[in-house]
């Protein structure tokens, strides 16, 4: 029975390393996978790229407007991968899930559970509602513990508002946090 998963984690965790690991195989294997990403993510253009250096270009960039299902309804595939699925809209993630239940096609999707306030993400919420599998991915803080926050810097300092999506750049980074570090340098910026 084909599922829809949602294998999340905060930054750094190695989902886009994962993701293409998933697809390499697949593909060994002589099946067909489609590679999907939001086009709000310009980070790497119309590749998804890993910070180890590892990257593959997706197969479509994809609209908050688009219907993915009708997109994608007539093409070849046995899995889908999604990068960055907290962008998509709840909609899009109920979308996925058409292809699960009316195609059976497993739908991996890879993401971040909350932004850098620790709100979350729409696509991220629906798919905690509707994935029949969710995993986390780990990764560690700076002190060692286990991170779970992503925490925004602009030009290498700690910031707490602002719009929920501001992609990587010269300027914008993130570090991930446990909640000890990350509640440590909220705290700094709200005291200014």
């Amino acid at each position: 029975m084909a599922k829809l998963y949602f294998r999340y984690g905060a930054m750094n965790s190695g989902k886009t390393t994962h993701l293409i690991q998933v697809a390499y195989n697949y593909e060994e294997r002589d099946m067909k996978v489609l590679l999907l990403k939001p086009k709000v993510d310009s980070k790497g253009k119309d590749y998804i790229v890993s910070r180890i250096g590892v990257k593959r270009k997706v197969d479509y960039m994809i609209e908050n407007e688009v219907n993915i299902y009708d997109l994608l309804e007539n093409q070849e595939m046995d899995c889908l991968l999604v990068d960055e699925v907290q962008f998509l809209t709840e909609k899009q993630i109920d979308q996925l899930m058409d292809f699960v239940t009316l195609r059976s096609i497993p739908v991996i999707c890879y993401g971040l559970r909350t932004d850098f306030q620790t709100k979350g993400f729409p696509g991220s919420k629906r798919l905690l509602l509707l994935a029949h599998s969710i995993e986390e991915l780990k990764t560690i803080c700076r002190c060692g513990k286990k991170a779970v926050f992503n925490a925004r810097k602009i030009n290498g300092e700690f910031v707490f508002d602002g719009s929920q999506i501001a992609i990587d750049g010269d300027k914008v980074t993130y570090e991930s946090l446990c909640h000890v570090c990350y509640d440590k340098e909220r705290k700094a910026y709200q005291q200014g």
